[in-house]
């Protein structure tokens, strides 16, 4: 790749790529841990609602003090040190930031920073994959019109995704079907903030120790991370989302390409072309030996004899009948591997993953019995959680993205497991955020014909 080799080129020549970021929580203070370590990156800032909090987690990773204690932004950029605070807007009109790291987590802010930073002219790497996941093809394309480069986050389960279908497709495989891992069972839907650790595998103290979001782990428990990112999967790829939603079906590595063969031959992908998740739990709840629970996989498959051949002579794992193939990368290292993304884009103009269409949506369904005049308080809180649909199902039916179930306020009672829709719900049409998906769903219902 040499993304390396061009990192130390431009320290040499003193010309750094310049980024500011926007949130320094678990995710930011993993990639705050390792760009200390490496050349041809500044950091001119660091903002977050909680200032206090973003230099704590900074000594936390490593950073000697002195090193985050510019006055202001533009002693930072003379200096080379980084000023951390807490005005965004300061952050992304500050004319020697070229590229903003959108790391809040929060969908209905990030679809404002990012549109915020194209308006100043900057390059935006969205490390929150819930904006992405209802506004990506919007923010992609205000992107593109603007001559700038819209990307996901490398270290997210979403970009190594796209990063395995983009390898097959380079080689010349067919892609049957691509998507991650997870711990999944029905039950865990109904997962929150108050009991999330006694599921995840992390006592409440390893929680406590890491400083994480107890909301945040919940969505992943609960099936809404899962929904998020295979929507972004599926829109920046051009893959389908299954019809009726994830499946999960459960399984080890050497199970995924007998499991993600066509119904039609066994496995139980609904047709080829489809973004799944598989569980690392059987049905009853027993840990599966070998699983990809933190990983993600792209299945291919070789549709002629010469090809099933060569699976063969080189001792590739297949399904049964040999004709269908699964690759995969074990972990994944969430911020730790962000430089990749940051010296992507920075260097190349290359995102790591971007929509290319609309085709798959995360949309809220109530978590429990909802009463009318309720607030939703979106993904990994007491009230949603989130489930994959087809864009164009989706749009057809008014499906209320997750993304927007941010304090929402319910018209009527809901059912558990009743799929919200925006009739449902009192929600201000005027932010940035849903007049931009609102665009979408006008201009993109169901757009984008990849292959």
């Amino acid at each position: 790749m040499n993304l390396f080799a061009k990192l130390r080129q431009r320290a040499e020549e003193n010309n750094p790529i310049r980024i500011g970021m926007i949130g320094a929580g678990k995710f930011g203070s993993m990639f705050l841990a390792q760009i200390r370590r490496l050349p041809g990156i500044h950091l001119i800032g660091v903002v977050d609602l909680l200032p206090e909090t973003a230099r704590s987690n900074l000594a936390l990773v490593g950073w000697q003090e002195d090193r985050f204690a510019a006055a202001n932004l533009d002693e930072a950029a003379k200096l080379g040190t980084t000023y951390v605070g807490e005005d965004w807007r300061a952050l992304v009109e500050h004319p020697q930031i070229e590229l903003i790291v959108e790391c809040t987590g929060n969908p209905v802010a990030a679809v404002e920073h990012c549109l915020g930073a194209f308006a100043q002219g900057k390059h935006v790497v969205n490390v929150t994959v819930e904006a992405d996941a209802f506004c990506g093809a919007g923010l992609a394309q205000k992107a593109r019109e603007a001559g700038l480069v819209y990307s996901m986050a490398y270290g997210d389960q979403p970009a190594l995704t796209c990063d395995l279908v983009d390898w097959a497709r380079t080689c010349g495989f067919n892609v049957v079907a691509a998507g991650r891992g997870h711990k999944w069972l029905p039950q865990y839907r109904q997962a929150t903030p108050d009991t999330v650790w006694d599921h995840w595998g992390l006592t409440r103290e390893q929680a406590e120790r890491g400083r994480l979001n107890p909301k945040m782990f919940t969505a992943f428990l609960d099936g809404s991370k899962p929904a998020i990112e295979s929507s972004a999967i599926a829109n920046a790829t051009g893959l389908d989302a299954p019809s009726g939603g994830l499946t999960y079906p459960p399984g080890a590595i050497e199970d995924i390409a007998t499991l993600m063969r066509p119904r039609s031959e066994g496995g139980q992908l609904e047709r080829k072309g489809m973004v799944e998740v598989i569980s690392s739990l059987t049905a009853d709840g027993e840990p599966i030996p070998n699983d990809i629970r933190m990983g993600v996989w792209v299945c291919i498959e070789g549709d002629t004899e010469y090809l099933r051949n060569c699976f063969e002579e080189y001792k590739v794992t297949t399904d049964p009948s040999g004709r269908y193939v699964a690759v995969y990368k074990r972990w994944h290292l969430i911020g730790l591997e962000l430089p990749v993304s940051v010296a992507s884009v920075g260097l190349r103009g290359e995102p790591t993953g971007a929509a290319t269409s609309f085709r798959a949506d995360a949309v809220a369904m109530a978590k429990k019995d909802l009463a009318a005049g309720e607030i939703l308080d979106g993904e990994g809180g007491y009230t949603v959680s989130g489930g994959l649909r087809p864009a164009d199902i989706s749009v057809a039916n008014g499906y209320l993205p997750l993304g927007l179930a941010h304090g929402a306020k319910l018209k009527r009672a809901m059912s558990d497991g009743d799929v919200v829709t925006w009739a449902d719900v009192e929600i201000d049409e005027a932010i940035p955020a849903a007049r931009l998906r609102r665009e979408i769903e006008r201009t993109l219902p169901g757009a984008g014909n990849a292959a």
